[in-house]
């Protein structure tokens, strides 16, 4: 009896052994189905669904394409000395992909800019100009300088009368330390391979040489400014040369003027397109740049150039003033 009693208790515990797997192998089992359900839905998440917002997205339907350009025009956009900018890199693809887009049939362009770099206004203007549909500016507080060349390439202007317009002028001042250093002992070793290599730096004097050098070449993008605007609102060039001393014009000045073609604001803009171009239902696609951590570094390398641009009417916008890095 007692041995058959251990063999039924050997029997026993192999059939309960048989009912209760390995916990290991459990647990290890339902891991991996709950990393495979974490890879689906990121997959999904992160791949998937943006593909198909890229695809469908429904925010780029509507019949009007609203680019904002707000801030300083640079090359490449991000910040410059603090201050955040726009990228004509950025505008200029916005403008191409709202005029290849079909469901849009009007470009407006959002102004508030006191101006940039030379360069990159001229980019963006030149895409303006080569736009197969009609761009229409709206300049709201500031649309000076570089910001006014953008605004000049348009086929109508509506800016507010008291908006800050004109400043069709050019410079590149900059602080000159020799004195200072002087002062407190420092000296300039000059060791250059080019008589003009160091044209302009801030560690010593200009020379009457070397600022009739770049008094020609400031010039000569002014003339390039005052050019642009004379084509662009199909005015004579020697009237254009009366306003372009730099200085800033309201924006009622500015329609006296034949700066601009319209006072008023986004509504005035929603009643021309009703009126000359039948669009009674006006439905906005905005275009706006995303500002990036690259962004963010890439804005400093285009600070000379933003010195060759910026409009004297930043100074009106900004909380503290250094026309030393002002340009218009």
């Amino acid at each position: 009896m007692k041995r058959r009693n251990d063999v039924g208790s050997v029997r026993a515990n192999s059939s309960c052994n048989s009912c209760n797997p390995n916990p290991h192998k459990y647990v290890s089992s339902h891991l991996k189905y709950l990393l495979l359900i974490i890879g689906i839905t990121a997959l999904v998440v992160f791949v998937i669904l943006p593909l198909l917002f890229s695809l469908f997205d429904g925010s780029k339907m509507g019949n009007i394409a609203l680019i904002p350009i707000e801030g300083p025009i640079t090359a490449t956009g991000g910040t410059s000395l603090g201050t955040a900018t726009v990228s004509s890199e950025k505008i200029v693809e916005f403008i191409k992909e709202a005029d290849k887009n079909k469901q849009i049939k009007i470009i407006v362009l959002e102004i508030n800019s006191p101006g940039g770099s030379a360069v990159a206004s001229d980019e963006i203007a030149t895409a303006v100009k080569t736009a197969d549909k009609p761009v229409i500016a709206l300049i709201r507080e500031v649309g000076a300088s570089g910001g006014y060349w953008v605004a000049s390439a348009a086929d109508y202007i509506v800016a507010n009368r008291m908006s800050i317009t004109g400043s069709i002028g050019v410079i590149s001042s900059y602080l000159e330390f020799s004195q200072l250093m002087e002062d407190y002992g420092v000296g300039y070793e000059r060791l250059v391979a080019g008589k003009y290599k160091d044209l302009g730096t801030p560690l010593k004097k200009l020379e009457e040489e070397e600022k009739t050098i770049l008094q020609g070449k400031l010039d000569k993008i002014h003339q390039y400014f005052i050019e642009e605007i004379a084509a662009n609102r199909k005015l004579d060039v020697a009237a254009v040369e009366q306003l372009a001393t730099g200085e800033f014009f309201l924006g009622v000045e500015a329609y006296n003027y034949g700066l601009v073609d319209e006072l008023g604001d986004k509504q005035t803009v929603e009643k021309y397109l009703e009126t000359n171009h039948a669009i009674t239902k006006p439905d906005y696609v905005i275009y706006e740049q995303e500002t990036s951590l690259l962004d963010l570094f890439a804005g400093v390398f285009s600070d000379f150039f933003f010195q060759i641009g910026e409009g004297f009417g930043s100074t009106i916008i900004k909380t503290k003033t250094d026309l030393n890095l002002m340009m218009g």
